[in-house]
């Protein structure tokens, strides 16, 4: 049995989505078909909404629908730290352990030479003129800790720390849960680098 024209456009659809494959693909496509109308309208219209009344944050660059976005606008949070991560997401991320009360600027992507991604194709520019003001005393770098993420940090630091600000690195290390016995020797390493007094 053949899909349909209109089902199989729902499906191609849904495969370019990352991390979802034909067969994904096709079950979503299905589950969407066997829902009421209504379902199908709301979904087609979150998704018109989100295009249409989300955008990037003037200032951090992280996802509004307001100008500058809530996290830059709130004067309780302090004005003096920064935490520069890769994508809007991981600010959600880091936003959700209520652990951080500082303001962020986001990269969109870290730094990649064998993907073309240099320093221009990123936000780092408009990082620069948010501490050419003064009164940022910290940077906390929350790139990801891959190979992109810690040659963006590096890059970071050096163009940073001139400009007489303080550049810190978020921690790495045994995530809770785990087993020593199965972590790598770099993660191990990172561990007891970053470890703290109790």
């Amino acid at each position: 049995m053949a899909y349909t024209p209109a089902l199989s456009r729902l499906i191609q659809l849904f495969a370019k989505m990352p991390g979802i494959g034909e067969k994904t693909a096709a079950r979503l496509a299905f589950f969407v078909l066997k829902t009421e109308g209504s379902y199908a309208h709301d979904l087609s219209r979150a998704i018109a909404d989100v295009k249409d009344s989300t955008r990037f944050c003037s200032v951090c660059y992280g996802l509004t629908e307001d100008d500058p976005c809530p996290i830059c606008d709130d004067s309780e949070r302090d004005q003096t730290l920064l935490c520069v991560v890769e994508e809007p997401s991981d600010v959600i991320a880091i936003e959700r352990t209520h652990g951080y009360r500082g303001r962020y600027h986001v990269l969109h992507g870290a730094i990649a030479p064998l993907d073309g991604r240099g320093p221009e194709q990123l936000k780092i520019t408009e990082l620069i003129k948010r501490l050419e003001p003064g009164g940022i005393r910290e940077i906390v770098v929350a790139t990801n800790p891959t190979v992109e993420g810690e040659a963006t940090s590096v890059y970071l630091a050096r163009l940073i720390k001139p400009l007489g600000v303080e550049v810190t690195r978020i921690a790495h290390g045994i995530p809770v849960g785990g087993n020593l016995e199965y972590a790598d020797q770099v993660t191990i390493g990172r561990a007891i680098e970053g470890r703290r007094s109790m």
